[in-house]
């Protein structure tokens, strides 16, 4: 099982946006070590708890601190930007990291409608033209627009001889139907949505015609925790529990420390919601991870899993993914 990573640069509750951008640069060079297979950033725009919002210029510096990990987005938010723009963005750091970038692309608006029209430049971005952009990001990164197209001969530098792995990304069956008919790998997101992911990758996997890929490739990504026992996952658990339920109240903080978790008092109405949105992570000890994450591997078809790990502190994120590496190769 090819396991990779999903870094969403959390900011922690009292330690600012540069600390998390530091901890990203950190966690990356130590996924290098422990023999990740990707690491890929996320796009998010004006939440507090997320300091990323331009994943593609932190992957410049990310290719910089690594040696031999796949580095990409999961993902770029193609509806905002212009596929040759894009494409040159993704050219560019194909260049400099040759044979290791991947562009994972989605078309949600990664924030509130407001800030969605910010970043769009007034106007909001038409998810009807997804399929249209994905197309031309294709062809633009291969060179491959038809003679007919009005851009066949704008040049798409920096001119190189390799171009990025690009992934469609989604957490519904839309996603995996297109990536089915353009031929791209897919990436399912459990972490969002952990209700029919299993058969949107089956159905992508029996649609799948041949075009960028020859054959389906698929990847699950799922949240997960893991520590030393199922007891202290299950402790470290509390701030995430509580970053959702901030979310649901439309609280925009940043992610809370444990020691804040702990003092909350849920009502009832809280803690069944809280508990509903377990099933989108994979929680507990190594051995007790490990077998979930082969369970949901298998129950998707999936080639990959990737994992997201947020805890109220950086250190105990961080030993996740350690614990988590030594049990798979051992």
């Amino acid at each position: 099982m090819r396991l990779s990573i999903l870094d969403q640069s959390p900011v922690i509750s009292g330690l600012g946006a540069r600390r998390a951008i530091e901890e990203t640069l950190l966690l990356a060079r130590r996924a290098d070590e422990l023999g990740y297979r990707r690491y890929w950033l996320a796009e998010h725009h004006a939440i507090a708890a997320l300091a990323d919002p331009c994943p593609e210029i932190l992957l410049a510096r990310l290719g910089a601190e690594t040696k031999r990990i796949r580095i990409g987005t999961g993902g770029v938010l193609l509806p905002y930007y212009s596929a040759f723009r894009t494409a040159e963005s993704f050219r560019m750091l194909e260049a400099l990291y040759p044979g290791r970038i991947d562009l994972g692309i989605g078309r949600a608006p990664g924030g509130d409608q407001r800030t969605a029209q910010a970043v769009a430049g007034g106007g909001f971005p038409d998810a009807r033209q997804f399929p249209e952009q994905v197309l031309q990001l294709c062809s633009h990164l291969d060179g491959t627009l038809p003679d007919q197209h009005p851009f066949k001969r704008v040049r798409v530098q920096p001119e190189v001889d390799t171009a990025p792995e690009v992934w469609l990304l989604g957490s519904s069956e839309y996603s995996g139907e297109l990536a089915a008919q353009l031929g791209l790998p897919y990436s399912f997101a459990h972490f969002i949505n952990p209700n029919g992911g299993d058969a949107a990758s089956r159905s992508y996997r029996q649609s799948f015609r041949e075009g960028r890929e020859k054959s389906p490739r698929s990847m699950v990504c799922t949240f997960l925790i893991c520590a030393e026992t199922d007891a202290e996952a299950e402790r470290l658990a509390a701030s995430i529990d509580l970053r959702r339920l901030h979310m649901a109240l439309n609280l925009d903080t940043p992610v809370p420390t444990l020691e804040e978790a702990l003092r909350h008092r849920y009502s009832q109405e809280e803690r069944r919601y809280v508990q509903g949105q377990r099933p989108r992570a994979v929680s507990g000890s190594p051995k007790t991870c490990r077998e979930a994450l082969e369970a949901m591997a298998e129950r998707y078809a999936a080639d990959e899993v990737m994992v997201l790990t947020i805890t109220g502190d950086y250190e105990s994120r961080l030993r996740s993914y350690e614990l988590l590496a030594k049990e798979l190769n051992d």
